[in-house]
């Protein structure tokens, strides 16, 4: 089949775009406002941008209603935020924060789960994850959308602090990522999680590119 997103005409029951782009990471972000209320919602357009600096991006779509979301404005307004790693064994919390609430409420309670502060930034981190980036605010690039919801406003933020929680890390100095079973979105109300691992090493003789897909800056300077 072909369409033409413009003209929506795919002719099928559900839209296949997003189901076409997956599985697609969740940032969890966690901010604070102004007023000291935290903040903490999933976005499903996320992901790391380059490794030297370390810097990631999430995209957030306005409201149903067109406000921008909070997460959007906390991180302008405060110039920070934190991203913290969704895992199958948090999937319902993730849920929860993910509701459309007033600006005065706060979703870790909502959500069910603990504040934790962070070291570097006034967002607070979530507890109960196994990965959190302590992130500076870096710029915002505002995207127009044909409907209320189609704006979009893509967050960037430098990341200066990382906690892993030392009994996901194995002997090999690898993350278990098996263990943690990090989650991803898929299209439609459809998630899937990490259960499975294989590996492929770039042929030839480039041992920087290969450092380079390991994300080393270390090794790198060093090669």
């Amino acid at each position: 089949m072909f369409y033409e997103p413009k003209k929506a005409n795919h002719g099928l029951p559900y839209d296949p775009f997003k189901a076409c782009v997956v599985p697609r990471p969740i940032g969890w972000i966690s901010t604070v406002g102004p007023d000291g209320v935290p903040n903490l919602a999933p976005y499903s357009q996320f992901q790391n941008l380059t490794f030297d600096p370390p810097y990631v991006m999430f995209a957030a779509n306005q409201t149903t209603d067109g406000r921008r979301k909070d997460s959007t404005v906390n991180a302008e307004q405060t110039g920070e935020f934190v991203y913290n790693m969704a895992t199958y064994a948090l999937r319902e919390a993730v849920n929860l924060s993910a509701q459309q609430v007033l600006a005065d409420v706060d979703e870790f309670e909502l959500a069910g789960v603990t504040k934790a502060p962070s070291k570097l930034v006034r967002a607070p981190r979530v507890a109960e994850s196994p990965i959190q980036f302590e992130c500076l605010y870096h710029q915002t690039l505002r995207l127009p959308g044909n409907s209320v919801m189609g704006t979009v406003d893509v967050v960037i933020g430098q990341v200066i602090g990382v906690h892993i929680r030392d009994e996901f890390i194995g002997a090999d100095g690898k993350l278990n990522i098996i263990k943690i079973r990090p989650i991803a979105r898929l299209g439609y109300y459809d998630y899937s999680s990490v259960e499975s691992i294989f590996e492929m090493i770039i042929p030839g003789n480039d041992e920087k590119l290969r450092l380079g897909m390991e994300g080393s800056k270390t090794k790198i300077s060093n090669a």
